[in-house]
């Protein structure tokens, strides 16, 4: 019990740095508190317990602000940043290495018992603050919940699920082996500024938009050159259209500002 209380310690103290020793976490984390509550209403509970589980688990919801049902399995060095108002459903499951902030629900979307309702977190998961998880299905190793999104279906391992609802962007580049990394890298909140798939498009209709208004710029020179080459006495005079508008330009810089490119 002690080793694994260490452990929990010491995962927080790599991943918060407002952690500044193992007596501040075990004294004012609420997220260890929540954790140490829950094994004892776990225990509780798979001995056949169940009011007394039930209400250890309600206890350590009002000492904390962290509602963890005690059915749910929760693995080994999670850290609940913070975590107020976090809800966990009975047949949620917790991978290791797991990190939950504030606001999060593993819920379900069925309402029959006996069967597979919350969602199962794999190793090294992040669910950024103000996530929904709902429904049965896996979260993968790796995997990077964004804040607020709503998540109604699997996440591969590695990817980052963000919007309402979510939106699954796969691993690129340098990123593509996290999940397969002996030490996993450690993303605070769940994303980065690649990570809105909205985004990404309208910078690539930017791009794209920017790439055609220069083409169409090159034209214009190339007309105006081919009329200044035509001899009016032939009755060849100035082929370029009256209407044409060769002064306007696409705002490429100020609509890249808009979307935080």
């Amino acid at each position: 019990m002690f080793a694994r209380l260490r452990t929990d310690i010491r995962c927080i103290l790599e991943r918060d740095p407002a952690a500044r020793s193992g007596w501040e976490v075990l004294t004012c984390y609420p997220g260890i508190h929540a954790l140490i509550l829950h094994r004892r209403a776990h225990w509780f509970w798979n001995h056949g317990f169940k009011w007394l589980g039930r209400a250890t688990s309600q206890l350590s919801r009002w000492l904390t602000g962290i509602e963890i049902h005690p059915g749910a399995k929760v693995g080994e060095r999670v850290f609940f940043d913070h975590a107020m108002g976090v809800v966990v459903g009975e047949t949620a499951e917790i991978g290791d290495g797991c990190t939950i902030y504030q606001g999060v629900t593993l819920g379900g979307t069925s309402l029959y018992k006996g069967t597979k309702r919350h969602p199962t977190l794999g190793r090294d998961v992040v669910v950024s603050a103000g996530a929904k998880v709902l429904g049965g299905f896996t979260v993968g190793d790796g995997a990077k919940i964004g804040s607020n999104a709503v998540v109604i279906k699997p996440v591969p391992a590695g990817a980052t699920a963000v919007g309402i609802p979510a939106r699954i962007i796969m691993p690129k580049g340098e990123n593509a082996g996290d999940a397969a990394m002996s030490t996993p890298r450690f993303s605070a909140y769940g994303v980065t500024p690649e990570d809105d798939p909205l985004s990404q498009a309208m910078r690539g209709l930017i791009d794209s938009t920017a790439a055609q208004d220069r083409q169409i710029a090159l034209l214009w020179q190339a007309i105006e050159q081919l009329s200044r080459q035509r001899s009016p006495a032939d009755g060849q005079g100035d082929c370029v259209p009256q209407d044409a508008a060769r002064d306007e330009c696409f705002e490429a810089e100020k609509l890249a500002q808009l979307v935080g490119k």
